[in-house]
């Protein structure tokens, strides 16, 4: 049975932990302001620039750029992005079993990863595929710079043929306490949907159709790139935040229980005293009769 020392003890060490969880409670919904600010004024500008470059996909010849070209072979790579730290729920064990689900249905010769985070990188580099390359550890300084890096390796291995199909798999962020697995291709861009025997009218391009394919289907792949991780670092936050109000609950809980059990045990070493003490003197009692 534990004594009112160990049982103190774990007072305060649960005490200690439920500073450090509501400390990061309070890092977290102060980042994810900010994050959720960034993602949702940059949702508008990348969902339209994803529907403008499909429509051009739809009205021009995949030879007339390299990122338009559809091949048949069967290599692809995937980009998974994941967090540099845990202690943020299911977070980043969703986005692993996703993708390790996704690699399994679709297993070649050429199947080659990119991880981001470290949470990911760790992962894989114990399992057998083939990681090109790894980003980790600029998350809590996220900039443009950073999908501009990652975009510009995505588009080397699709123009050297590297890879045939490019997918990103992520956590969208919906809401402080939801975030949404999502895997997507980011190359080659779909051509839009045309409903029905619907006529494709073409657009008139100025300067010319080739300068504005140049200038715009680079620019898209970093546009998506840094609006998954902006996704991923907001859903982030928002399951940190989660995850530390639940365990500062927790720990209430059990400080609460531990106290009822010190008090108890409190109470129980104070009736054996007085019992004792009782006993005693009715000892001195009978013997002085004695």
């Amino acid at each position: 049975m534990a004594t009112l020392r160990d049982i103190r003890r774990r007072i305060r060490a649960v005490q200690s932990t439920q500073k450090i969880t509501r400390a990061m409670k309070l890092v977290a919904a102060a980042k994810l302001r900010r994050a959720q600010e960034r993602i949702l004024e940059a949702r508008p500008y990348a969902h339209k620039m994803s529907e403008l470059l499909s429509n051009l996909a739809l009205r021009s010849a995949p030879d007339r750029h390299p990122l338009l070209a559809r091949r048949e072979g069967g290599r692809r790579q995937v980009v998974i992005i994941t967090a540099d730290k845990g202690l943020c729920g299911a977070f980043n064990s969703n986005v692993l079993r996703r993708s390790l689900e996704f690699i399994r249905q679709r297993e070649e010769a050429g199947l080659t990863l990119v991880v981001v985070g470290r949470k990911a990188r760790d992962h894989y580099r114990r399992r057998p595929w083939t990681v090109k390359s790894a980003m980790v550890g600029f998350f809590d300084r996220l900039a443009y710079s950073h999908a501009q890096d990652l975009a510009r390796t995505l588009v080397e291995s699709y123009l050297t043929e590297e890879a045939d199909e490019i997918h990103l798999i992520y956590n969208e962020f919906r809401s402080v306490a939801v975030q949404r697995v999502v895997r997507e291709r980011l190359l080659p861009i779909e051509p839009a949907a045309v409903a029905g025997d619907a006529a494709v009218v073409d657009y008139l391009y100025e300067p010319s159709a080739d300068a504005i394919l140049a200038a715009l289907l680079p620019r898209h792949v970093t546009i998506q790139v840094y609006r998954a991780l902006m996704e991923s670092l907001a859903a982030e936050y928002g399951a940190r935040l989660t995850a530390m109000e639940a365990a500062t609950k927790n720990a209430s809980e059990m400080i609460d229980l531990l106290t009822i059990q010190y008090n108890k045990a409190r109470q129980e070493r104070i009736t054996k005293e007085l019992l004792d003490i009782v006993g005693g003197a009715e000892a001195l009692k009978q013997s002085a009769e004695g």
